[in-house]
């Protein structure tokens, strides 16, 4: 876990974000996090934000972006895996944060590979695949993709998963169909998780790409997230190697274990979400005017500036505990699913505070917080429901569960 510094909060500078870290948490980080949150920052600000919107129009990926991103070296940061930065995850939950302030669907791309497929890699594989993958994950040479959700089954996945994994020689046989698979169509690897015929156990494998059998359907019209690319997958007798199976996953526990770190990763996006449209909220009230003085001196606008602020520093005082008991490796199920569903929740009114202060220049995007209230829908659902991770939580502070 990172040290604290002695940097004096006036010595903080947050570029064009005024205030928004209210109570100084970005004091918690040492020197080097720090610094390598304002490169995230001043990169998202100046290569991110100037483009974002057209590329959210035409719901088309930035790949011109993705040797930048690589560049930061925050791929896979809080893992300590071969390549791998090894920051902890406070400070990956504040580059997170940093992300999704500008663009919750760069966040989400970054979570994907950074988070899901090399936490899977790095959580359930083997020595061996470790050294294989990750490497060129970390400098994202190889992109990768966390194939789990289906077509039928969401929240129910644990018992619901219907694709199939058949033992065949020194391979594996995979059919079946997986859905709102971001970053698939461009992967160069893709982590299947399936059913194992011969004792009904969840197992994972590491798909290659253009390997025979799997193929992507794009998914359209999507009113959220447009910039991530996320497909359905189909696996028709897609065959795999024993090398390529996570030798660490033997049970939907392991897969578990992946989404719990993931899980507070969505919680920072979340608050990243909800600190960019109070930052656009309060950089418009003090430039727009109405009856001849700033809106932002109107008692009504100051109210929903401050229940802005409140909800983004209260999430963020959330996470950055449970980061921190991340990094004591004391972090629970129920942590991080409180985080989620908190973070959510908050971020839905912040925006649609954000959106309402702006009147009717809140649904265009030149001033972005449109395109925070959209994108906010997709990350209040996934990665567990407000619902789900609610009665994880209520399960663990009653030792009843709730689950149907």
């Amino acid at each position: 876990m990172s040290e604290q510094t002695d940097t004096p909060a006036d010595d903080i500078e947050l570029e064009d974000s005024p205030r928004s870290d209210f109570l100084g948490f970005e004091l918690l980080l040492a020197d080097e996090d720090l610094a390598l949150l304002r490169r995230v920052r001043s990169f998202m600000q100046q290569e991110v934000e100037p483009v974002i919107n057209e590329h959210w129009t035409r719901a088309e990926f930035p790949h011109e972006l993705v040797p930048g991103l690589a560049d930061l070296g925050i791929a896979g940061l809080a893992y300590d895996g071969p390549g791998c930065p090894g920051r902890g995850a406070l400070v990956d939950g504040m580059v997170a944060m940093e992300l999704g302030r500008v663009d919750p669907s760069i966040a989400t791309f970054m979570g994907v590979h950074g988070g899901l497929a090399m936490g899977s890699i790095q959580l359930c594989g083997s020595d061996e695949q470790r050294e294989r993958w990750l490497p060129a994950m970390a400098r994202m040479e190889l992109l990768g993709a966390f194939a789990l959700t289906e077509p039928d089954v969401g929240s129910a996945i644990s018992a619901g998963l219907a694709t199939r994994a058949r033992r065949d020689g020194d391979s594996w046989v995979l059919d079946g169909e997986k859905k709102w698979i971001g970053n698939a169509s461009f992967a160069d690897l893709v982590v299947v998780w399936a059913r194992d015929e011969a004792d009904g156990e969840v197992k994972g494998f590491v798909v290659e790409k253009d390997t025979p059998g799997m193929t992507f359907e794009v998914q359209q019209d999507k009113i959220a997230l447009r910039v991530v690319q996320n497909a359905q997958v189909h696996l028709r007798g897609v065959r795999v190697p024993e090398a390529n199976r996570l030798q660490g996953a033997d049970s939907f526990r392991d897969t578990a274990d992946v989404l719990r770190v993931t899980r507070m990763g969505v919680a920072w996006q979340a608050t990243g979400c909800a600190r960019g449209a109070y930052e656009h909220a309060l950089r418009y009230t003090k430039q727009r005017e109405q009856f001849g003085r700033p809106i932002a001196s109107f008692q009504l606008v100051q109210d929903l500036l401050v229940r802005m602020l409140g909800s983004v520093t209260a999430s963020t005082a959330m996470n950055v505990r449970a980061s921190q008991l991340q990094d004591a490796g004391l972090l629970e199920d129920e942590h991080a699913s409180l985080c989620k569903a908190f973070s959510t929740v908050r971020m839905r009114e912040t925006v649609g505070w954000a959106r309402e202060v702006l009147g009717g220049n809140g649904i265009l995007l030149e001033h972005h917080v449109g395109r925070l209230v959209a994108d906010a829908e997709a990350i209040y659902s996934y990665e567990g429901t407000r619902e789900m991770n609610t009665l994880i939580v209520g399960r663990a502070i009653t030792g009843l569960s709730a689950f149907v």
